[in-house]
């Protein structure tokens, strides 16, 4: 049995839940979401608290009883809290703005590259180095975020490109040979 799938999950005031049809939605403050359940995982909501079981032992009933656990959980705390990911930018002349529904960034192509904004994410530009990406969806907030570091992945001898406002970046030495010897 999953040690995962076995924790009660604690839905904070103004958070609800309902199972239907084997669909959960789990509704709050921020907005509601939904996530199709397997039928070998039997769901128990009472009151504030939320539990999931296995029904019948299957193969893989063990993964996927700690993966709809998780699920749910998530969806309990981005109705309640949301998420929230940071990116920073690093360049010469590489920034970020926000412009109507999409995010314009320069990011040293030789033109401005416009990513259209998904209308469930808030996307704000603190500065012009800076990108916060919030949301409900745990999911679409990290996809959003990582197809945005995809444009221009941090090069390791300078540090040019975007990276989470966590990430460490691994620095290379650059070439040595040959500097003041003539």
């Amino acid at each position: 049995m999953s040690r995962i799938g076995k924790k009660v999950i604690v839905m904070p005031a103004g958070v609800s839940a309902k199972l239907e049809n084997g669909v959960l939605t789990v509704a709050g403050p921020k907005g509601t979401l939904s996530q199709a359940i397997d039928k070998n995982i039997k769901t128990n909501i009472n009151g504030q608290e939320m539990s999931f079981e296995v029904i019948k032992e299957t193969q893989d009933s063990n993964a996927k009883h700690g993966l709809y656990r998780a699920l749910a959980h998530n969806m309990v705390v981005g109705v309640s809290e949301g998420f929230k990911k940071t990116l920073l930018i690093a360049g010469v002349g590489y920034k970020a703005s926000v412009s109507g529904n999409k995010l314009v960034l320069n990011l040293g192509f030789s033109h401005p590259v416009e990513v259209a904004i998904p209308s469930d994410i808030q996307v704000v530009c603190p500065s012009a180095t800076e990108i916060q990406i919030n949301g409900i969806d745990r999911q679409k907030v990290g996809q959003f975020a990582s197809n945005i570091k995809d444009l221009r992945p941090v090069e390791p001898y300078h540090g040019y490109g975007v990276r989470y406002s966590d990430q460490v970046v691994i620095r290379k030495v650059g070439k040595t040979a040959g500097k003041g010897k003539k």
